[in-house]
């Protein structure tokens, strides 16, 4: 029996988390995750999925993407697993599979949660102790929306664009946003929203 395909909404923006096969690390090396962004850039261009917000960790990945067609969300997610996988296995000498299953995706329908989404992202490894400061990890969206870093693989959101008139009060308001962590509640909400990807209906504010 053919598997169902993830939800998937055009024109909506998408939270996708992909984890490494028993929490193993999909990442060794930094060359890993330039070849694994560079992948995804030429998946997001062939397949029209505009990409917002992304982290990449040791072992897991988040993303926040909107696929602008029919089926543009899993025709990316799919290129970006063959092509990274089979690198990965070259590179490393290994065989098998690299990531836990498929991909998880969950709708964004609301303000609020976006920006909680987004900035659950990009804080992703201070909250891992990986750095003090999020723009000290260089392979998330951070220094693209807090410095206005250039950063080809993104496309900024409306959303984000709304926070100001000019790059300058943008980057500020989200530095602003992004100097306070979520509310445990908050945290606790995501956390089993991304374990189990179920909606969450609350409306929260951004920050």
């Amino acid at each position: 029996m053919p598997r169902k395909r993830r939800l998937e909404i055009p024109g909506l923006p998408h939270h996708v988390i992909q984890r490494g096969v028993n929490r193993s690390d999909i990442f060794r090396s930094a060359s890993d995750y330039e070849e694994f962004l560079l992948i995804f850039r030429a998946a997001a261009i062939r397949y029209e999925t505009d990409v917002h917000t992304y982290v990449l960790m040791t072992n897991h990945i988040h993303f926040i993407v909107t696929p602008r067609v029919p089926g543009a969300l899993w025709k990316t997610m799919k290129m970006v697993g063959q092509s990274y996988v089979s690198y990965f296995n070259r590179r490393h000498q290994r065989i098998g599979g690299l990531f836990n299953g498929r991909y998880r995706s969950l709708v964004i329908d609301d303000e609020s949660y976006f920006f909680t989404c987004m900035r659950y992202v990009e804080l992703n490894p201070v909250r891992a102790s990986m750095v003090e400061r999020p723009e000290d990890y260089r392979c998330s969206s951070y220094r693209f929306h807090a410095w206005g870093e250039p950063n080809d693989l993104l496309v900024a959101h409306p959303l984000y664009l709304a926070l100001g008139s000019t790059p300058t009060t943008r980057q500020g308001c989200w530095r602003a946003i992004c100097g306070e962590a979520l509310p445990d509640k908050q945290l606790v909400e995501m956390r089993d929203l991304v374990r189990h990807a179920r909606a969450i209906r609350q409306r929260w504010p951004t920050t």
